[in-house]
């Protein structure tokens, strides 16, 4: 595989249109880090680590607000072939705020909120509304 992140985010896009409860992912550590801040975001609900068949993966619990997903629309930025990175006053604003862009820092992953009161830009690994 070559973009396991990109892989994740199709998973949770695709198992949100065909209304499925949860989703399973396997484990990484940046992976983790995507979904709690998902989680603290609010987009997910929440998520535990599993061991099967040997591999380590974790489950994902979607969402859902009146029948409808409540992640609509979620995509990558940063791409293995071409990396994006923005320093913080050129940070993504996701529809005008209402939306997030996950961002890969020095001081960790985080919301690109979060980056900009810090002071600090990074790697615009995806953004979600």
């Amino acid at each position: 595989m070559s973009d396991p992140i990109a892989d994740m985010l199709t998973r949770i896009r695709n198992a949100q249109q065909s209304g499925k409860s949860n989703v399973l992912i396997t484990f990484s550590k940046l992976k983790f880090m995507i979904a709690k801040v998902l989680k603290d975001e609010g987009y997910i609900g929440d998520f535990i680590t599993k061991e099967h068949e040997g591999k380590k993966l974790f489950s994902i619990e979607l969402k859902y607000y009146k029948g409808a997903p409540v992640i609509e629309n979620i995509s990558r930025v940063s791409k293995p072939s071409l990396r994006v990175y923005k320093e913080n006053k050129k940070l993504p604003n996701v529809v005008n705020g209402l939306g997030i862009a996950i961002i890969s820092t020095s001081k960790g992953v985080m919301v690109d909120r979060k980056a900009k009161e810090l002071g600090i830009g990074g790697e615009v690994i995806c953004t979600v509304s």
